[in-house]
Parts: structure tokens; C-alpha cells; sequence
């Protein structure tokens, strides 16, 4: 089967860089499924699940924005944040969300509902990520 070069970078480090046969991610008009040989392209990334899909292995990861570029000879990610599914911290992922959820439930004239609102859907991502990967292990649930 045709692969394709994928690079996942962030301001801080090289997330992945491999052949691999698909990314599926979230673009701003939905979800992109990227395979070889596909028309050339650049788009928003919007915060969700990025998934590589690579010799009938999926590895996932939580992304929290930024732009996808397709060319002729790879993919390229530039992400604002992107984390592996195993290298999430779930308690400060929950933190992240209660805290979020606080300051939209009760919003002060000192906070920012927008930036709570954006980093409750970040949150959301990373434990929806963080759980796929808890459940592939065979490993218990745990509640959103």
C-alpha cells in the first residue's frame, strides 16, 4: 500500500515524523481523511482528535488547533498544542475542565468566557483522546 510522509510539529518539538498510511483530523468544515496521492491542500485545524493510521495501527492524539498542509511529497501539521494519547495527564486534563466549567457557570467581569469556553473544548479533547487510549488497554472507564 502507498504511504505518505507525516510531520506533526508544535512551537516546542517534532511530535511525529513517519510514513504512515492516513491522518484523519478536524478540520474548520469537519473531518479530513488524508491518504497517498491526495489534492494538495491547507486548512485550519480546529481543536479535536488527530488520528494516524499506520500498518493497521491507529495511534491518537489531541490537538488543539492550527493548520494542516498537504503537498505533493507529504502532510504537514503545525499544531498549537498536540499531545500522544499516553502522554496525557488526565487529573490536570479533569482540573482543566472544572476550572473551565466554573468561570462559564459563573463568569466574573475579570474573566474571559471565550478563553474558558476554548480551553473547556481543549480539555474535553485531551480526556476523550486520554480514554480511547485507556480503553484500547482494556483498562476501566472513567466518566467525562
Amino acid at each position: 500500500m502507498a504511504t505518505f510522509r507525516l510531520e506533526l510539529v508544535t512551537a516546542e518539538r517534532m511530535v511525529y515524523s513517519d510514513d504512515v498510511d492516513m491522518v484523519i483530523a478536524w478540520g474548520l468544515e469537519g473531518q479530513l481523511g488524508i491518504l497517498p496521492h491526495h489534492a494538495p491542500l491547507m486548512t485550519m485545524l480546529q481543536p479535536g482528535e488527530l488520528i494516524v493510521k499506520k500498518d493497521n495501527k491507529e495511534t491518537y492524539m489531541a490537538v488543539s488547533g492550527g493548520f494542516l498542509e498537504v503537498r505533493p511529497d507529504k502532510v504537514i501539521v503545525l499544531a498549537d498544542a498536540c499531545e500522544r494519547a499516553e502522554e496525557i495527564d488526565r487529573t490536570r486534563a479533569e482540573e482543566a475542565k472544572r476550572q473551565a466549567e466554573e468561570i462559564i457557570r459563573a463568569p466574573s467581569p475579570e474573566t474571559e468566557t471565550a478563553t474558558a469556553e476554548a480551553a473547556l473544548r481543549r480539555s474535553l479533547v485531551r480526556l476523550k483522546v486520554a480514554e480511547k487510549i485507556r480503553r484500547k488497554r482494556g483498562q476501566k472507564p472513567r466518566s467525562l
